[in-house]
């Protein structure tokens, strides 16, 4: 069954709403509620994708200025759709080489993006480098291998189906997602008090249908594996998701989506 080869695919703004941009948003009023950073920053968030930690940062954080940087069109051109505010600017931009001045902002953050950068050491280090000194660098991830159940249901089922599908579960892929490798790759970075913590929110689908076909939608890596199957194999996996979902009485489908975050500072002198 496994379709093999696979790309990750990150393109389309509705459809990776559907997905999961409705529940990144809450995760990101969190994260910002977290921070607990003064009004009136520079803040930039580095693999924006739709904008919506950007458009938090502005609501929650009251920033006086936001750039949002994005490899994606798609992406960018939903995220300048949803926001005409001039306090927010959303630009084509890599995670690993910023095309920003040194200590520009006061802080730079991440939402759910760090996993897909193929030199994440290297990325953070440019996110250091566009902070002031005694500024703040954070980020949030998705718990792929425990608690983001969605994707954890999914992939449960893919694997019992199609072993060889676990080689394309994020869960395995993507080990960076726990508080110990990500503090680890913080602190090699040249950041210091580096914390993290969980955030759950609840993800309510409203029945079957409503958490199945966000996976019909091309947009990540588990919707990618799904639509590459052929008809009849998807049809066994949403079978077999139907009847291992936990599902109430009224029908709907109450899961919780965990993310892990982590916050850390500039060293007042370089190092």
């Amino acid at each position: 069954m496994t379709s093999g080869g696979q790309e990750d695919v990150w393109a389309e703004g509705e459809q990776y709403e559907r997905y999961v941009g409705r529940w990144s948003r809450r995760v990101a009023h969190e994260f910002l509620d977290w921070l607990r950073l003064p009004e009136g920053l520079h803040w930039l968030d580095v693999g924006c994708g739709t904008g919506e930690l950007s458009r938090a940062i502005l609501e929650r954080a009251k920033a006086d200025r936001v750039v949002g940087l994005d490899l994606s069109e798609g992406f960018l051109a939903q995220a300048r759709r949803l926001s005409d505010d001039r306090r927010l600017r959303f630009e084509p931009g890599d995670a690993q080489a910023l095309s920003v001045a040194d200590g520009a902002f006061d802080a730079a953050v991440s939402g759910l993006v760090l996993n897909f950068v193929p030199a994440q050491e290297k990325a953070l280090r440019e996110m250091r480098r566009a902070v002031r000194p005694g500024g703040t660098v954070a980020l949030y991830v998705w718990d792929y291998a425990g608690e983001m159940q969605l994707i954890r249901h999914f992939w449960d089922a893919a694997v019992a189906l199609d072993p060889e599908a676990a080689g394309l579960d994020e869960g395995k892929r993507f080990p960076i997602c726990r508080p110990e490798p990500l503090g680890k790759l913080f602190r090699d970075a040249g950041l210091e008090a580096v914390e993290t913590r969980p955030i759950d929110v609840p993800t309510l689908f409203r029945d079957f249908d409503d958490y199945w076909s966000p996976f019909l939608g091309g947009q990540g890596p588990a919707p990618s594996y799904c639509v590459r199957l052929p008809e009849a194999h998807r049809a066994e996996l949403r079978e077999r998701l139907r009847s291992t979902l936990p599902v109430d009485a009224d029908g709907r489908i109450s899961l919780i989506a965990r993310a892990w975050a982590i916050r850390s500072r500039v060293p007042a002198v370089a190092s």
